[in-house]
């Protein structure tokens, strides 16, 4: 086991027996308990779902191959991999929350959890982490305790630590998985991240700044040559002082500046993107070079606060200059700007919600018909109509966005 790791990370809510099918039993098992618990994640039916779910553009929609949830989720493991093996992290405690911090993401991505944290309200609202929970320790087919994964595993993929809480947007657990939260948070301070889900966090920031940007630029959506434009920047440091920052708008102007004094962004900057293989390569170089960038620097400043040493647990806080995680926002709210303000994805939007809502309505009344079968045993156990709801939504955010169209248009005989 990785240094700074105990048993009490180490341990699983169900006890497991050697594999039976294995002629050499236990002694055949050289893995670390964490790299099993990132095998269970990356072999699980929940994570392939996310190839079919929106990240940014939804799968199939434009030109090219944008990402999705689960290309964004590998690419987040990868880049937190990175980071937590520089800082003392097991890596594989890392890697596995990154590949499993989206998914509990329903279709439609964020747009999906609006709408259904809007019907939710009576069983305890959505949340696509408190639903990424729900997944892990109970919904996913791999023992009767969902995944079973250690502890720390799931403790790292466990991004905001408490229950829904008034006047809080984000929570991490449903009323009816408390008793297993509570389990997995066992002598961790209340309401602190590990270390590991902050290098987690850091890693979806990376990631969703940089790729969402790349894809944009490659959808022709983008122009970095928008931030040498004085009212430009202003209004993209606008958006992210309102949605991603508490820096003040000048200094998230002051960081546009920073960015444009990149030579990889200011190539860029200077001409349209064509999409010759020139500009492809001048692309890809800056997203190499800019998550290299953001990571390096929290490394670097994670170290300088507290020193060398494996940094485990609840061991340390991951530390971000200021001015890095100011261009991190930045590059957040230019996708914001450039890409999600569009005024037809806007519409579309609100359609599927609207086709959400509808599905969801729809199986309420008629089920247990109409639900997977897996989920009939919990509507059947179920003691009101609060826990009725909940298996519905369980079966709804369960859905691919091509799924959700195929399901509303059988119920519904809608498009």
């Amino acid at each position: 086991m990785s240094q700074g790791y105990s048993e009490h990370d180490a341990a699983r809510v169900v006890e497991e027996e050697p594999k039976g099918a294995s002629p050499w039993g236990a002694f055949g098992e050289h893995r670390t308990p964490y790299a099993r618990d990132r095998a269970r994640v990356l072999h699980s039916a929940a994570l392939r779902r996310l190839a079919g779910k929106t990240q940014v553009v939804g799968p199939g929609e434009g030109s090219g191959v944008p990402r999705t949830r689960l290309t964004h989720s590998l690419e987040v493991a990868q880049i937190g991999r990175g980071i937590g093996e520089a800082l003392g992290c097991d890596p594989d405690v890392v890697d596995t929350a990154g590949l499993a911090h989206d998914i509990g993401h329903p279709p439609f991505g964020h747009n999906g959890e609006r709408a259904l944290h809007a019907l939710a309200g009576p069983c305890g609202g959505f949340e696509g982490n408190a639903q990424t929970l729900r997944i892990l320790t109970r919904l996913e087919p791999k023992t009767a305790r969902g995944l079973n994964l250690t502890r720390a595993c799931l403790d790292a993929s466990t991004k905001y630590p408490w229950p829904h809480t008034p006047g809080i947007t984000k929570f991490g657990v449903y009323p009816d998985d408390v008793e297993v939260f509570e389990w997995i948070r066992e002598g961790a301070p209340a309401r602190r991240q590990p270390i590991e889900t902050q290098v987690m966090d850091w890693a979806d920031d990376v990631a969703y700044s940089v790729h969402d940007v790349e894809d944009g630029v490659l959808a022709h959506r983008i122009s970095l040559a928008a931030l040498s434009d004085p009212s430009e920047r202003a209004a993209v440091a606008g958006l992210a002082a309102k949605h991603f920052s508490g820096e003040p708008v000048s200094q998230l102007e002051e960081a546009a500046r920073e960015l444009l004094r990149l030579p990889v962004i200011a190539d860029l900057a200077r001409a349209e993107y064509d999409g010759s293989l020139g500009a492809q390569v001048a692309l890809k170089r800056l997203t190499s070079e800019l998550v290299g960038r953001f990571a390096s620097a929290a490394v670097i400043e994670t170290r300088a606060h507290h020193g060398d040493g494996p940094l485990v647990r609840y061991a340390a806080d991951l530390a971000v200059p200021r001015l890095v995680a100011a261009e991190v926002a930045l590059l957040k709210a230019v996708a914001v700007r450039y890409v999600m303000s569009d005024p037809v994805r806007l519409a579309m939007q609100t359609r599927q919600r609207e086709l959400i809502t509808e599905l969801v309505t729809t199986l309420a009344e008629h089920a247990p018909d109409g639900l997977d079968l897996a989920f009939v045993p919990a509507w059947d156990a179920a003691a009101d109509d609060a826990a009725r709801l909940r298996v519905v939504i369980d079966q709804v955010a369960l859905l691919t966005d091509a799924e959700a169209v195929s399901w509303h248009r059988t119920l519904l005989g809608g498009a």
